[in-house]
């Protein structure tokens, strides 16, 4: 199985859409609080609420609550500008964890620090001008390719 980890997120329809692709793919949704919106918000129901109910989403008060839950991924990747390591060249495990940082201020220094260097990825893009793809988008991204690497979970 992989681990799909939103870091403090932000907007309630990147989180509904991630889910969604959760659900479908078999990931399990980690999301770490605090969330920038109620998980019962209209726009989360919109975007991925009907599908809540086949998601294996885990709720953590913080990072190190995740740290500490047994359902916690066993390695990490940080999706992250701050990198030239492309996603394309990670080599992905099951059980492995997509780690994302928020939308307005992607993931803090501690993160990318207990991450550490070698564990940070990113996904390319042609025109630096620009900062980043939106977070679901990339969730998407990032989360196939690792599907094509590892396969779906047949649990």
């Amino acid at each position: 199985m992989l681990h799909i980890v939103l870091f403090e997120p932000e907007i309630p329809q990147n989180t509904g859409n991630i889910g969604r692709m959760c659900a479908l793919t078999g990931c399990r949704l980690h999301l770490v609080h605090p969330l920038g919106f109620e998980i019962t918000d209209r726009h989360l129901k919109r975007a991925g609420m009907d599908y809540w109910k086949s998601l294996d989403v885990h709720h953590h008060a913080d990072w190190a609550a995740l740290m500490n839950s047994e359902a916690k991924p066993l390695r990490f990747w940080l999706l992250t500008t701050r990198t030239e390591q492309s996603y394309w060249d990670a080599s992905y495990q099951d059980g492995d964890g997509l780690v994302f940082g928020n939308e307005g201020h992607g993931a803090p220094d501690w993160l990318h620090e207990e991450i550490g260097e070698s564990k940070r990825i990113t996904i390319p893009h042609q025109n630096n001008n620009l900062r980043s793809l939106n977070l679901s988008t990339a969730a998407g991204i990032a989360t196939y390719e690792a599907i094509r690497q590892v396969g779906f979970s047949t649990d």
